[in-house]
């Protein structure tokens, strides 16, 4: 291909620009001896390369920042004082002498370019141009983006620009009226992306999925946070929406189903693409038995991030979470044995999950949702943390995060709500709320039970079943399931004390209704169709 000419984003004397490195390179390049602090990587024994990420060992969502101009202004649903979010406003000075130090920073340098695509849709995926000054940094956008063919590469025009300057600092960010020395700020007018000071691999990820929810939505697609999988004949497609800690990983990730992606994706008229070419999995507690597909992604070319090693044998403990509690991997899709590679599903989805874990033990097992329903249970993205989980957790904490994704959402959730809803009527896909929490009991549900319930709406089966309705969320709830215990279908039948049951019931209900307040632009009838408190 040309000559890469980096003047013309304002870098300049540039020594070397290693392009679209293989794997054997970066292996090389972020491992060389003279390496120091968070840019050497550590090799593990089972061969995937292990780094550290700092300070940041997640994203940092108050140094999120979009500029505010004419395209922006009126599209971007903006955090306020009464309802706050991560898109902080900013002006355009402030882009301008933010985006300067980067290029301060990258200027004389040797530096890494991937040129990478975001979407497997040809027809609207994002050409984005990576540059950084860190080896393992293009090791990691080289795992989590769609790699380029060689002609490609050869004609690759960027749509959008990454510039990575995690060795600077914002010095004089409160004269620039921002947060902190860190920031990872957005142009949705010149489409590029700006990060300063923080080594955390993800802001780069989900940086670009923030932009895809930006972009496709106003092109008629929808761009949406869950997993997908189909059927070995691909004409069973469905998605998953959950939460960390709700199970979207585990229960997409099928011996019997195609795996799609893990992640991101949009949903056009002609069915579901993934945005990524890898996945990007936790590595908490981690272990060959618990998720064999993820243990054994982790050799050569895969990246892994902040997981405790013994310096001596190079092995993983992944228990050890005093490096950090996200601790992560990343790896090309490929890696996972039943992937679809192309990122494609062959057809529309015809069923899609929404899954929560209500610790409060009042929401079925597994309830059928009506369209006003469902965009009502997406926008709220509820889950909740059991009491003991955490320091201080004494009784269940509601979690709200809007649409399943709420740090990555430009828009507002009526763009995302309606798109869904939209996509679901045209498709014909049914929708279904799966609580892959707890009951009555105390004990969470176990996972074959919630196999089998999905099972069941994958295959279509759960609607042989007789439906009640529930009183307090006003879902429909089968009556019978085969491989599941009927006892456990219906909440109330798992209480002892029906005084506490119902009690619970307003509880959740009372948030779910506060939560949705915020949702100023949602119709009278998505409102009408929460829980009644």
């Amino acid at each position: 291909m040309a000559k890469l000419d980096l003047t013309k984003y304002g870098i300049t004397g540039t020594t070397e620009i290693v392009h679209n490195p293989s794997y054997e390179m970066l292996f090389e390049e972020e491992t060389k001896a003279d390496l120091t602090g968070y840019e050497k990587g550590q090799v593990s024994e089972l061969g995937a390369v292990n780094v550290m990420t700092g300070v940041y060992t997640g994203r940092s969502p108050k140094d999120k920042y979009l500029v505010v101009d004419e395209n922006s202004k009126d599209t971007v649903w903006w955090t306020s004082d009464e309802y706050k979010n991560d898109n902080h406003p900013m002006t355009e000075a402030t882009w301008a002498a933010v985006k300067d130090i980067a290029k301060k920073e990258l200027c004389n340098k040797r530096l890494f370019v991937v040129d990478a695509f975001c979407g497997a849709n040809k027809d609207t995926r994002m050409a984005i141009r990576f540059i950084v000054e860190v080896a393992w940094q293009a090791h990691f956008v080289t795992n989590m983006f769609i790699k380029p063919s060689a002609e490609e590469l050869e004609n690759f025009e960027p749509d959008f620009v990454v510039y990575n300057a995690s060795k600077a600092k914002v010095e004089n960010y409160k004269e620039l009226g921002l947060n902190s020395e860190t920031a990872v700020l957005f142009n949705i007018t010149s489409k590029e992306q700006v990060i300063v000071n923080t080594w955390y691999g993800g802001e780069m990820k989900k940086g670009m999925f923030s932009m895809m929810n930006y972009f496709l939505p106003l092109k008629g697609m929808a761009s949406m946070h869950c997993s997908a999988n189909t059927d070995l004949n691909g004409e069973n497609t469905a998605i998953f929406f959950g939460l960390s800690g709700t199970g979207k990983t585990t229960l997409s990730t099928d011996p019997k189903r195609l795996l799609i992606g893990d992640d991101e994706h949009g949903w056009d008229d002609n069915g579901v693409f993934n945005f990524e070419g890898g996945c990007y999995a936790k590595c908490i507690n981690l272990s060959p038995e618990g998720e064999p597909e993820i243990y054994n992604a982790i050799r050569f070319g895969a990246l892994v991030e902040n997981v405790v090693m013994d310096p001596d044998t190079r092995e993983f403990d992944f228990d050890d979470d005093s490096l950090a509690v996200n601790s992560r991997v990343g790896y090309p899709v490929e890696y996972i044995p039943n992937a679809e590679l192309s990122g494609m599903s062959p057809s529309v989805p015809k069923t899609v999950i929404f899954l929560t874990a209500d610790a409060y033990g009042v929401l079925p097992p597994i309830s059928k949702l009506d369209k006003n329903q469902a965009m009502y249970y997406f926008v709220s993205g509820f889950t909740s943390k059991v009491a003991g989980t955490e320091i201080g957790v004494t009784e269940p904490v509601p979690t709200f995060s809007t649409c399943f994704g709420e740090p990555f959402l430009p828009l507002d959730p009526s763009v995302y709500a309606a798109m869904l809803a939209d996509k679901v009527e045209k498709s014909g896909a049914k929708v279904y709320l799966v609580n892959t929490g707890w009951n009555g009991t105390g004990k969470r549900m176990k996972l074959r039970y919630t196999r089998a319930m999905v099972t069941a709406a994958l295959t279509g089966e759960i609607e042989k079943a007789e439906f009640v309705t529930d009183p307090t969320f006003g879902v429909q709830v089968p009556t019978s399931i085969e491989g599941v215990p009927s006892e456990l279908l219906i909440p109330a039948n798992t209480w002892e004390d029906q005084a506490a049951y119902e009690a619970s019931c307003r509880k959740l209900a009372a948030s779910f209704v506060e939560n949705f307040k915020k949702y100023t632009r949602m119709s009278a009838e998505v409102v009408a169709a929460g829980p009644k408190a």
